[in-house]
């Protein structure tokens, strides 16, 4: 009996909670599009859903965000666009594709300079605490967007038809990666011959030979079904794919100051928990795809080779000064600064 009523109160103070919340919202009605860079179920589609409820539930059902996942508005870069436009209201993108209009964003593009673990709680504590977010958001401004948060969607794999243990492996790789300056200088500082394509031509261009390989998270390997047609995939260990929910410039600051404040707080305290849904998502999807291809190969880099892929990364590293644009360089210090800090407050390796 006690523990019935033990639950009907917290329910009831919750539900108390939730009215008071969305009575608190006095801003007019609003219906939104955001255009997802991933199809149904994938991740960003996933968290724009959880995003889209709780903006509902929030404000009383006054603001009405739809949701358009991959291709029902366009590839990945005319989403962006469609943003930057004030066409849709927001887009969820990763950090290649939005570089073609925030070229500042390219910096998280640069191999080997995130801690292998504890990665959702470094952007975390770097969106909580530290500069590069908000320096990041004055580049976004120029170009009539607003980052909202940095998300961890997991780790890069490599997918190709051969075996890669090492850098000579990598020779001459005709491999897909997502448009950005910086990823293909990456690839090619390892001796691959990248190339970006649209994410809907690359099943077809690995099926056909056009390409031998490509990058991508876990997730978006086996939702794609790029796995059926590769043999091996390699972690490098180099790069975290990372998401950046976006909303355009002009109907962010045309919003009431606390439905701002909401937006960004729902995004910023979804960073740890979004990192631990993926990753686990990613470790059932890897079983999935062990299950329906058991001669796929699964291969980690070891500590040696990986000390010689980061190497050849570190000679990129001043190309980003180059073509990051205006205040890269005040970019590239926050964030290392920022990553530094958060790993030591974190206790990182």
């Amino acid at each position: 009996m006690k523990k019935s009523i033990v639950l009907f109160t917290a329910l009831f103070v919750l539900t108390l909670f939730g009215t008071a919340l969305a009575a608190s919202y006095t801003g007019p009605a609003i219906k939104a599009k955001l255009a997802s860079e991933e199809i149904e179920g994938d991740f960003m589609t996933v968290w724009a859903r959880n995003f889209s409820d709780h903006m509902k539930k929030w404000s009383g059902g006054k603001i009405d965000i739809e949701v358009y996942p991959y291709g029902t508005l366009g590839n990945t870069g005319d989403i962006n666009e469609l943003a930057q436009m004030g066409v849709v209201q927001f887009v969820f993108s990763d950090h290649a594709w939005i570089s073609s209009f925030v070229p500042q964003a390219q910096a998280l593009a640069l191999n080997y300079i995130f801690p292998t673990e504890k990665v959702p709680e470094v952007l975390g504590w770097m969106a909580e605490n530290g500069e590069f977010l908000p320096l990041l958001e004055k580049a976004f401004r120029k170009n009539d967007l607003v980052p909202l948060a940095i998300m961890f969607e997991g780790w890069q794999w490599v997918t190709s038809k051969k075996e890669i243990k090492s850098l000579e492996d990598m020779q001459g790789l005709k491999l897909r990666l997502m448009s950005s300056k910086l990823l293909v200088e990456d690839y090619k500082a390892y001796g691959a011959s990248p190339t970006p394509m649209s994410y809907g031509e690359v099943y077809s261009g690995l099926q056909m030979g056009l390409i031998d390989a490509q990058v991508n998270p876990m997730f978006a390997i086996y939702s794609m079904k790029f796995y059926e047609v590769q043999s091996h995939l390699t972690q490098l260990k180099s790069e975290p794919f990372i998401g950046i929910p976006t909303v355009n410039q002009a109907f962010f600051d045309g919003l009431t100051k606390d439905a701002q404040d909401e937006m960004r707080k729902f995004w910023i305290e979804s960073i740890v928990p979004a990192g631990n849904w993926i990753t686990e998502r990613n470790a059932s999807d890897m079983e999935k795809m062990k299950a329906a291809k058991p001669s796929l190969k699964f291969h980690v880099l070891d500590d040696a080779t990986i000390a010689k892929f980061k190497a050849k990364a570190e000679t990129v590293y001043p190309e980003y000064t180059k073509i990051g644009g205006d205040g890269a360089q005040a970019v590239l210090d926050a964030l290392l600064k920022d990553i530094a800090n958060a790993k030591k407050a974190l206790n990182v390796k």
